[in-house]
């Protein structure tokens, strides 16, 4: 039976192995993807040669990009005072991403490694605050803002009400929970308190989380319009969407190729924070291989 085996053994290594082989992608499959492509970024391309243009082209049919971007950018970022209401979002937007990301950290810590009354309740509190949108707060956000603590025409305004999230506290719940349990207990035989299991171990094992969660709060910060418009009064606090939205006031009259090269400016921002966090946003999700 030996010797049967062997043979047998030396029959299948003999014979060339076939390699799998890889789907064969055909034209149209790629021109439907090119389709795709296209007609998902035709906004941002039609805003792109719309801001390279004068203001007569703009009004007229011609979709011939233009040599007049950077004299229109100079008009929305120094005449209609864009550099400011970018560096105001940019403040607004740091804060939050930072302040909601070790207040996640933290929630998610306590529902993960701590027992207190109440825990699934409160944690479905936190699941309910997801689909609670600001807009159907904003009246009581107002009154108790500008009321109670008279925090109106302040960064603290449109800053402190937003770093709190539900999605982070979820997000890194989930993550926490998949980590051994044998790593707190190791911990916590080792003499280190909650705070110092947290910043030595969690964290450093939940880099691509952070970055993913870094992301969506950054941009979310970064599009804020109807808050900041209402609380905030003064036009030099006030954040880049509601400035664009007032350069389009300004400017619907005479330069419209100004506002289309203020709104490619102002997604800027938003495009470097997630080209540079795009691995950790990847693998974050779960998209990459590696986690």
């Amino acid at each position: 039976m030996a010797l049967e085996d062997s043979k047998q053994i030396q029959i299948l290594q003999s014979q060339p192995r076939v390699s799998p082989r890889r789907g064969h992608v055909g034209f149209g499959t790629h021109f439907v993807l090119i389709l795709a492509v296209l007609v998902i970024s035709s906004p941002l391309l039609f805003a792109l040669i719309k801001a390279t243009q004068t203001s007569a082209q703009v009004t007229g049919s011609s979709l011939m990009p233009g040599l007049h971007f950077l004299e229109n950018a100079r008009a929305a970022w120094v005449g209609a005072g864009l550099g400011h209401y970018m560096l105001n979002s940019t403040i607004v937007a740091v804060c939050v991403t930072v302040g909601k990301t070790v207040l996640s950290l933290l929630a998610a810590l306590a529902f993960v490694y701590f027992r207190f009354p109440l825990k699934s309740l409160l944690f479905a509190a936190v699941l309910l605050a997801l689909t609670l949108p600001t807009e159907l707060l904003i009246v009581a956000l107002f009154d108790l803002v500008s009321g109670d603590l008279k925090w109106a025409n302040s960064y603290a305004a449109i800053v402190v009400p937003f770093i709190a999230s539900a999605t982070g506290v979820l997000l890194f719940r989930q993550h926490f929970m998949n980590i051994p349990s044998s790593l707190s207990d190791a911990a916590r035989i080792d003499g280190a308190g909650a705070l110092t299991f947290l910043y030595k171990i969690l964290v450093p094992m939940s880099w691509n989380t952070v970055g993913a969660l870094a992301v969506i709060q950054f941009v979310s910060a970064w599009d804020q319009y109807l808050w900041p418009l209402v609380i905030m009064q003064s036009d030099s606090k006030q954040v880049i969407q509601v400035g664009l939205s007032k350069l389009i006031d300004l400017e619907s009259q005479s330069n419209w190729g100004a506002v289309m090269a203020g709104a490619i400016l102002t997604i800027v921002p938003p495009v470097l924070v997630f080209t540079v966090l795009q691995e950790q946003f990847s693998k974050g999700f779960s998209l990459g291989q590696d986690k």
